[in-house]
């Protein structure tokens, strides 16, 4: 017997982008890191986004918005976010997502829907371990997991199913 459906909640995506720029502000002022108005708006720009956005995507809407900048300005930008725990980098997909647990030491794991692009992180710590352990029994010292898994979200896949 399956679970009941939860109901449906719309998401307040504002909401997600206030809290994470306000999380953001929070980390960079304990670290006493620099959050400059660039890297701020930068920020802003990829939690904007509901799919992962490429450093020249970033780029252009800086530019499209006026800004003087410059492709090593974004890199910069997204660098200082990536080491402070504000974004991840998809690799596979060249681009960067906000960090949905910016205020917690995770290993990055994302499942990335191949036809609508949407990424979901994912926080299952089991995941982690285990990596750790199959890692160690290889005698293997990891010092950093990033685990990207390609399939189809419930909305795509319903949208096969359905044609």
């Amino acid at each position: 017997m399956s679970a009941p459906a939860l109901p449906y909640r719309p998401h307040n995506h504002d909401a997600c982008v206030s809290q994470a720029l306000a999380d953001a502000r929070a980390i960079c002022k304990q670290k006493n890191a620099r959050l400059t108005p660039t890297r701020e708006r930068v920020l802003e720009l990829v939690w904007q986004s509901h799919k992962p956005l490429g450093a020249y995507d970033v780029l252009a809407e800086l530019t499209s918005e006026g800004h003087n900048a410059a492709p090593p300005t974004v890199y910069r930008a997204l660098d200082f976010l990536q080491q402070n725990g504000l974004v991840h980098r998809i690799a596979s997909l060249n681009a960067f997502t906000g960090c949905a647990h910016a205020r917690e030491h995770h290993t990055g794991m994302f499942l990335i829907c191949r036809a609508c692009g949407n990424v979901l992180e994912l926080t299952d710590t089991s995941v982690s371990t285990a990596i750790h352990h199959a890692a160690g029994a290889e005698a293997f010292q990891t010092e950093g997991i990033t685990l990207e898994v390609a399939g189809l979200c419930p909305g795509c896949l319903g949208e096969l199913r359905h044609d």
